[in-house]
């Protein structure tokens, strides 16, 4: 059996961590109810997006993921419900904070942690202020559905990251993301080319890609969903739009993303004997 259900959430969020991990739990187990195997909520999900403005105040949410009530909530629901559940989380290591997701397997344990790799800065996104850029390398882990690659919101703008996650086998990419408005430009709607960036992941290395986002306005920021799931040829299999909660499930069969992969030649053609320019640092 080579399919494999898979799940988005989108819903708003509050600034009250267990009041989100409660919303959360609601949908995660109706997407479990669904047949989703793997579940992905967006990133951060604690509370508000609070990278918005530089406040050291902020620094104190952060905890390690052994101590993280987010981590520590999905790990029990992941446990009971028999899912996957890769979660983002606000991670304190020592000294140093990161923008980070536990993968959690069924059986409730983390199987390793993944840290944002590609750190934005700007208005209303003020991240580098907060964390330190990804230690971890890209990262993929064997479920008992299917092997997941996983890079978290800025991450998916580069397709480094989506080739690199095939190159280590994902059969499936997730995208957790925290994305809205831009306050420096309030004419500039971003939704669009968010999803044609990871569209074309999607079509460049055949491959489904799944992409939760929130929704709603925090301290005047408006953040706007259109959370999808797309197959490996880049067609929607479902999809929200900028204001409704719930739960994205689709059915992807890996075999036969694994021949369409193949027979496109993409992989069988590339030529890293001529990319060493895109590793030079100019």
């Amino acid at each position: 059996m080579t399919k494999v259900t898979v799940a988005a959430l989108q819903l708003a969020f509050s600034d009250e961590v267990e009041q989100n991990i409660a919303a959360v739990t609601e949908l995660v187990r109706e997407a479990a109810s669904r047949g989703a195997e793997i579940v992905l909520p967006p990133e951060l999900f604690e509370g508000h997006y609070f990278c918005q403005v530089e406040d050291e105040g902020r620094f104190s949410r952060a905890k390690s993921a052994g101590e993280h009530p987010a981590v520590l909530a999905m790990q029990r629901l992941a446990a009971e419900l028999r899912v996957t559940i890769p979660t983002s989380f606000f991670e304190l290591d020592g000294p140093h904070h990161y923008n980070s997701l536990a993968m959690i397997g069924p059986d409730g344990a983390v199987q390793g942690v993944y840290r944002k790799s590609h750190i934005p800065d700007g208005p209303g996104y003020e991240e580098k202020f907060y964390f330190r850029p990804g230690n971890t390398g890209f990262r993929v882990w064997d479920t008992p559905a299917a092997r997941v690659g996983v890079g978290i919101c800025w991450d998916q703008w580069y397709p480094e990251t989506a080739r690199i996650l095939m190159l280590m086998g994902a059969d499936l990419l997730f995208f957790p993301t925290a994305i809205g408005n831009e306050p420096h430009d309030p004419t500039l709607d971003t939704s669009r080319m968010w999803r044609r960036a990871m569209i074309g992941h999607s079509v460049s290395n055949v491959v489904p890609v799944i992409a939760a986002n929130r929704i709603g306005t925090e301290n005047g920021q408006t953040f706007y969903g259109h959370s999808f799931l797309a197959d490996e040829r880049g067609d929607l299999v479902a999809e929200f739009g900028a204001d409704e909660t719930g739960v994205l499930v689709g059915t992807f069969d890996l075999d036969v993303v694994r021949r369409h992969r193949a027979a496109f030649g993409f992989f069988r053609d590339r030529r890293p004997d001529l990319y060493g320019r895109i590793a030079v640092d100019q």
